[in-house]
């Protein structure tokens, strides 16, 4: 009894957890919320301290410990959908773009948005060309620190801070140029509404990457943004999507597939495959959010989607919350004293750093940065303002990075960001470089650096493969040395599996349509519906000259079986 109530005791204890919710200015919101709280509670908490009303377009996002980012469901248990032991580690970040910043009704809202935007500079998620670029981060400056002075502003101020992940001295000077000529007088509220104008502009604006492959096993992107679907390689778009186009969102283990009916009832379907099943159901979620979002007129119109079909298992989800139309509704009805808003430039900076090898890097906002990114170990993170730059750019990357090719331990803590994507390992450069050339930017693999001409040989090389392959030179010896492999068997069991499934549906199906013949023809029950089908001239004709004559014909089995066994 005693070790009962004891137990009983501890159990009230582990009720509540701690959680801790990394702002969009870098700032930490710390919390206790109970064991079955469920994440509105959570989201609602936050957006509370932030005195956010249009909080529709955020959303809170974490990691698993096996590295995969999650949206956090407002419908189910915190503790549920984390797969982690407490306290938990959070982020919130714009989940859905506006398609128009400036049509937002408060200024918090437009700020908060212009931290996620800046971010996404930041990180390359946001490409765009030089003029762009420096008219970008000119905004930027001039949010973050007012006008130009020249006490305050010696030469070269502008390289103190880090707006894209690699920048020339040519460029620097030109953000400086404009922020000094361009833009003196306007307020931090107006630099920010201009730099959200103008990014919205961009191709890129929206875009929260996912890692693929094509059917060719090149790299590739995938996005959803406020206007479609989008597929980046390289540094292009190769695809883009309108939500009205988009017909279906399908996934099976690590297979994507998007179906569309584009102009004269052209249909295309594109296929790409997700590193592991867990980031393809995320991909798909993630587009099946965005396409209700963005597309429907009414949040009763969201229905339960599947990523099957009938005779196959699959997984179901159903987007909850408003649409767009409905938050601009909304928005409008706002009536409110605008609320203060502290900005990173008025807060004390801070700097924190964790190591991106142990358990010291919490499973939260970021993933620990792959060895291969040429941009992680240099990345800080600043609290409340743009990053600074780093002086030793690529020096202390490359000393890093060589301890680690080697073997030994990797003694040095690489500072990096809290959301550490970066897409430079597909040479996504930001920004691109004037006259539509690209920046000089290199990419590591397998331990060698490789310039865009090599890359660009190594595509000719691969392509003439696949060229000669196609045209039959190697097919033949191909097919004899072929052997199975895992994923043979693996195609081999799906289409076992898909076989049995639809001889069990179709057993049951018959099972059924037996059970109402036999209700139907030797039942006494006196039901309309029954009653009008019995009187029905083609029943009765199949009463009469086929189930009499085999319910004879059974009974006469049974019979003969029944006298078989007593004579025995």
């Amino acid at each position: 009894m005693l070790s009962r109530l004891m137990s009983s005791s501890t159990r009230s204890l582990d009720r509540e957890c701690n959680c801790t919710v990394r702002l969009l200015d870098d700032s930490e919101y710390t919390c206790t919320i109970q064991r079955d709280a469920k994440g509105q509670y959570l989201f609602d908490l936050i957006c509370h301290h932030l005195n956010l009303l249009e909080k529709d377009y955020f959303g809170i996002r974490y990691v698993d410990p096996d590295k995969q980012r999650h949206w956090l469901e407002f419908s189910k248990s915190i503790p549920k959908q984390m797969k982690s032991q407490p306290p938990f580690t959070m982020c919130l970040r714009v989940k859905f773009y506006p398609p128009d910043p400036a049509a937002l009704k408060e200024e918090i809202t437009r700020y908060l948005v212009f931290l996620q935007v800046k971010r996404d500079l930041y990180h390359g998620r946001l490409l765009c060309k030089t003029s762009d670029a420096a008219l970008l981060a000119a905004y930027i400056l001039q949010a973050e620190i007012g006008d130009y002075d020249p006490g305050k502003h010696p030469e070269g101020y502008s390289s103190k801070f880090q707006f894209f992940p690699k920048h020339s001295e040519k460029l620097e000077r030109r953000i400086a140029e404009i922020h000094k000529t361009e833009l003196t007088g306007q307020s931090p509220e107006t630099s920010e509404l201009n730099f959200l104008q103008r990014a919205q502009m961009l191709e890129t604006y929206g875009v929260d990457p996912h890692p693929c492959k094509d059917v060719s096993g090149n790299p590739a992107f995938l996005a959803f943004t406020p206007f479609g679907f989008t597929v980046l390689q390289g540094n292009r778009r190769v695809h883009f999507i309108k939500w009205d186009e988009v017909t279906k969102l399908k996934f099976e283990a690590k297979t994507f597939h998007i179906y569309a009916n584009q102009k004269e009832d052209r249909k295309v379907i594109l296929t790409y495959f997700a590193p592991t099943p867990e980031a393809c159901k995320h991909l798909w979620k993630c587009g099946v959010e965005n396409q209700a979002f963005y597309k429907l007129e009414k949040s009763s119109q969201v229905r339960t989607v599947s990523s099957s079909n009938l005779f196959f298992k699959g997984s179901r989800f159903r987007y909850s919350g408003k649409v767009a139309k409905e938050v601009m509704e909304q928005s409008a009805k706002i009536k409110r004293d605008p609320p203060e808003i502290h900005r990173g430039s008025e807060k004390k900076k801070k700097l924190r750093s964790f190591n991106t090898k142990g358990s010291d890097y919490p499973y939260g906002c970021g993933i620990n940065i792959p060895t291969f990114c040429p941009y992680a170990a240099p990345l800080i993170d600043s609290a409340h303002s743009t990053p600074m730059r780093s002086v030793s750019y690529g020096d202390s990357f490359m000393s890093t990075r060589g301890q680690m090719v080697d073997g030994s331990e990797a003694s040095t803590s690489a500072v990096i960001s809290d959301e550490s994507y970066s897409p430079s390992d597909s040479v996504l450069p930001t920004p691109v470089a004037e006259h539509g050339a690209e920046m000089p930017l290199a990419r590591h693999v397998n331990g060698a650096t490789r310039s865009i001409d090599e890359e660009n040989e190594s595509e000719e090389s691969r392509e003439r493969q696949v060229r000669e392959f196609r045209s039959g030179k190697r097919a033949q010896h191909k097919a004899k040395n072929r052997q199975p492999t895992s994923s043979d068997a693996e195609e081999l069991n799906k289409f076992i599996l898909s076989v049995l499934r639809l001889f069990l549906v179709t057993i049951g199906l018959l099972f059924v349509l037996l059970l109402l013949l036999i209700v139907l023809t030797e039942s006494d029950l006196d039901v309309a519906f029954l009653r009008d089908i019995r009187k029905t001239p083609e029943f009765q004709q199949f009463h009469f000259e086929y189930f009499c004559p085999l319910r004879r014909w059974f009974a006469c089995k049974l019979r003969w079986m029944g006298g078989f066994l007593v004579s025995k």
